[in-house]
């Protein structure tokens, strides 16, 4: 078979994978009552964290589960239960609850573990595909995976199993999210670092304060001092109330040249100029700016100038 053929064999494996996979997701969707509300409900009622454990594959599924949550407004913390045997079972206190993960849920590495749970009534929320396994039994509320068959064909690789926990576990936490109206500035600050930080920034984060402005009756030689001055290729120009008139810009300049020093701010500048709101995203600055082909945005609160954002400003916050 030629490199043709082998490339079409894969695509075949990889589409039956992703359908088999995608059939469990709507099996899970399904599936879903009135166990799933009060895993959510008990969650809420939460006064300590969220410890998320599980073993192996599931492990990994756990830890990605925990930092969701921690993201997204729940404090949460992954437990390795074989170093939860070893100690870290002091970590999980009676204002905590577990949400413990396992396929099949007679893993023996979380036998410690499920025991601690039911020592100090620590809340236990168990997910398994076997309604009838341990966990699951012992659990206070038990989330049963739907019977689906693992994308590898065999069953013995974790795949679609993995998938619907790790589905199951987003579900949770964006329940969750929605229920305590977790809004994009929260999740800034959980994410104060890095891209996701940077787009998740506020206009008023990145703006200067020290503004170029003018009178609109200042002489045009006060004007060109200030565009000098500050280093942004602009000024403002404000009314006699305080508030943004116009600006004036290279382009202002270019097309006032002849007796430009003879003129006004108001006779030069170019009236209602784009302003954005120092409570907007930064990203929606950027966007205004590149749409236009502008390398600065005034920031207006009230009608009054309170800033001015220049397109650098975002490329150093990590933008673009």
């Amino acid at each position: 078979m030629g490199p043709g053929g082998l490339t079409q064999d894969y695509i075949e494996t990889a589409r039956r994978v992703i359908l088999t996979e995608a059939d469990a997701l709507g099996l899970l969707a399904d599936g879903l009552g009135p166990e799933f509300t009060e895993a959510v409900d008990r969650i809420l009622a939460v006064k300590g964290r969220v410890i998320v454990s599980g073993m192996g594959k599931s492990g990994h599924v756990a830890r990605k589960i925990a930092a969701t949550l921690a993201s997204t407004g729940t404090p949460a913390q992954f437990v390795h239960p074989a170093e939860a045997s070893h100690g870290d079972l002091g970590m999980v206190t009676e204002a905590d609850l577990a949400l413990v993960l396992s396929n099949s849920g007679e893993t023996p590495e979380l036998a410690d573990l499920i025991a601690h749970t039911r020592r100090f009534r620590i809340p236990l929320i168990g997910v398994a595909s076997r309604a009838g396994s341990t966990l699951l039994r012992q659990a206070d509320v038990a989330l049963v995976l739907p019977a689906a068959e693992e994308a590898c064909g065999n069953g013995i690789v974790p795949t679609t199993s993995t998938t619907m926990t790790l589905a199951l576990g987003d579900a949770i936490a964006i329940a969750l999210m929605e229920h305590r109206k977790f809004t994009a500035e929260h999740f800034r600050t959980f994410h104060p670092g890095g891209k996701l930080g940077a787009l998740l920034s506020k206009v008023g984060d990145l703006m200067h304060r020290d503004m170029p402005l003018v009178r609109d009756d200042a002489p045009m030689s006060e004007a060109l001092l200030v565009i000098s001055q500050k280093g942004y290729g602009v000024t403002g120009v404000t009314d006699a109330d305080g508030r943004l008139a116009g600006i004036i810009t290279d382009g202002d300049l270019r097309r006032h040249m002849q007796g430009l020093l003879d003129r006004s701010a108001a006779e030069v500048m170019t009236r209602n100029p784009r302003i954005i709101a120092p409570d907007a995203l930064a990203e929606a600055a950027l966007a205004e700016m590149q749409s236009r082909k502008i390398t600065c945005l005034f920031v207006s609160e009230g009608g009054r100038p309170c800033g001015i954002l220049h397109i650098h400003d975002c490329l150093r916050a990590g933008l673009v």
